[in-house]
């Protein structure tokens, strides 16, 4: 495959990887965990101050002990309330309590309420949308205060939290749908009285949006309703302020889980002061667009899977492990300066996928090579060879290599004597003992041709004693074949005989052949003479012969013979030819003393 072929090939797979993290992503398939690191990231943030001027009157438990009312309280109560909040001159008045109801203690309780919020001017009143569903009837009811209560009312509106898949609340809206028609949300109306106030300074734009939390339950400055009622706080406290009342009890069920509340104790009054807080502040937080997440994620998976193929896979998992850990900084880093919500888990996730794509692929293809290449090479060059690989080991070059062929004497005619089945019986049991020894050698296993063997030495790799280590390999091939002779003997009455032929000279060695077949060869002059020298060992009736070449390299350890000079078809010069004879070392030391 080319530098092209494989460029578009890594795009694509790169892109296939994105395009499946990015149909879990539409599908929400990350929604839940990316809701748990937004919780995190709030949490590692911390909290923040309040710039706004809100303060929250809680109904709570010291409230419920002091003025020992049950719930729902006098209306007349609250109308007491408003009476002397109003004094202090608040900016608004927000009363999250529900008043969809008629008082229980009659008309003239809604009545007093009503008076009070007249006499305020600007109370927002809270109501709640109820939907009904059921198959395919889907029934939604907006339950709004009693108009004795609302009619003088600066303004009502849904206080209706949105909730996620975990049953988080992470995000409001200032509109909520009701028949078709878009309605003021609680909270957008509370920002409209504080934008006329002046406590804005840049209009909010947003209708939907992930809250900024500024922190954990009572965050925000918080008085019991209590005191207010009972004069301990003046009203002149509440000048300029926004004022929520509502529950902060356990008892009143008003409760969620929110990222500063994961238990579910932050109470909606609260999460409703947060909501107006990042209006005021116009600092929601920005959530990545869709579009730009799948751009990255579509140049993510062929950068992982060109990084895995680039280099050794440990070194590019842990710069694929960098990346993401850079990418989780900032990620993390641009939520606590600017607000930015970055998906965590995609990019990540796809980085990985293409890494541990393209690894069991790249396994498998190298798993496949070595079936292939495991006839040519023992397993331990076959591992230097994959260790290697990207330095074009088995690239075709041009080297100097000891070529070795070896033949069987008159196997053929033998051959036409005895079974098939018997001679696919021999040649295995002889190609594989005689194979153990190419590779003890450090020798490479060009190609079988029925009962001859091509082997090289000095390829792939350089071996310095290439032309000695080839003709230990010929003399090994004859202390081997010794049994096996002596059983075909046993057998056929046949006397085993063989001829090696060894030539030591530049060739061209590598992977050659087409794309739907290649085998690991040498070609070149020095392979033919190789072959011919194998073959004149029948004519000068010795095991080994070898030329000049190798003669040079080996002549300080084999006893060697002259042959003399002969002429070999298709080269210039006649070549000098020598047998093997014995390794020097091998000689009894009284032979040695003879020569002396």
């Amino acid at each position: 495959m080319d530098e092209k072929q494989l460029h578009f090939r890594t795009i694509l797979e790169g892109v296939l990887v994105a395009g499946v993290v990015t149909v879990i992503l539409l599908f929400g398939g990350f929604e839940k965990i990316e809701g748990w690191i937004l919780n995190t990231q709030f949490s590692l943030r911390g909290p923040l101050t309040p710039k706004s001027p809100i303060i929250i009157v809680s109904i709570d438990e010291d409230s419920f002990d002091e003025l020992e009312f049950q719930w729902p309280w006098p209306r007349s109560v609250h109308a007491e309330f408003l009476n002397i909040l109003q004094q202090g001159r608040p900016t608004a008045i927000g009363l999250n309590i529900l008043f969809i109801e008629p008082s229980a203690l009659g008309p003239e309780d809604d009545v007093a309420l009503g008076e009070a919020i007249r006499d305020a001017g600007n109370v927002i009143l809270a109501a709640a949308q109820s939907v009904v569903e059921s198959g395919m009837y889907r029934k939604a009811d907006l339950n709004a205060p009693v108009a004795s209560i609302r009619k003088h009312a600066a303004g009502y509106g849904p206080v209706n939290l949105p909730t996620d898949n975990d049953a988080f609340i992470r995000r409001a809206q200032t509109h909520l749908m009701h028949q078709g028609t878009a309605i003021k949300g609680f909270d957008a109306l509370l920002y409209q009285l504080a934008q006329k106030a002046g406590l804005s300074e840049s209009p909010f734009q947003q209708t939907q949006f992930i809250i900024n939390f500024r922190g954990r339950p009572r965050t925000f400055e918080t008085v019991p309703y209590y005191r207010v009622l009972n004069g301990e706080i003046p009203p002149a406290y509440f000048y300029g302020k926004i004022v929520f009342v509502g529950s902060t009890t356990p008892l009143l069920h008003d409760s969620y889980p929110t990222p500063f509340a994961p238990t579910g104790d932050m109470p909606g009054v609260e999460i409703h002061a947060n909501i107006l807080e990042t209006m005021l502040q116009n600092d929601p937080i920005e959530q990545i667009p869709l579009g730009v997440t799948v751009f990255v994620l579509l140049l993510a998976g062929p950068l992982a899977i060109r990084i895995t193929n680039r280099f050794r896979p440990l070194f590019a998992l842990s710069l694929i492990l960098v990346l993401i850990g850079i990418y989780w900084a900032v990620g993390f880093a641009g939520f606590s300066i600017a607000n930015v919500w970055v998906d965590a888990i995609p990019l990540p996730l796809c980085l990985v996928l293409g890494y541990g794509t393209s690894v069991i692929q790249n396994f498998i293809r190298e798993q496949r090579e070595k079936r292939q290449l495991s006839q040519y090479f023992s397993p331990s060059v076959l591992t230097d060879i994959f260790r290697h690989r990207k330095e074009g080991t088995l690239g075709s070059q041009r080297r100097v290599v000891t070529v070795l062929f070896s033949d069987i004497r008159g196997f053929t005619f033998l051959s036409q004597k005895i079974a098939p089945e018997q001679v696919a019986a021999f040649l295995h049991e002889y190609l594989t003992e005689m194979t153990d020894v190419v590779f003890e050698h450090g020798g490479t296993v060009d190609k079988y041709m029925g009962d001859s063997i091509m082997a090289l030495y000095n390829a792939p790799f350089d071996q310095p004693d290439h032309a000695h280590q080839a003709l230990k390999t010929a003399f090994e091939f004859q202390r081997r074949l010794k049994p096996l002779a002596k059983k075909l003997k046993d057998a056929f009455g046949w006397d085993l005989e063989f001829g090696v032929g060894i030539h030591t000279g530049e060739a061209v060695v590598g992977t050659l052949g087409s794309q739907q077949r290649f085998e690991y060869t040498a070609i070149g002059d020095t392979i033919n003479l190789g072959a011919r020298l194998e073959s004149l060992t029948k004519q000068y009736r010795v095991p080994i012969i070898m030329s000049e070449s190798t003669y040079e390299g080996i002549r300080e350890q084999y006893e060697t013979k002259f042959l003399g000079t002969v002429e070999i078809q298709g080269r210039e010069h006649p070549e000098r030819i020598y047998a093997a004879l014995n390794p020097i070392a091998a000689r009894k030391p009284s032979s040695i003393l003879e020569e002396a």
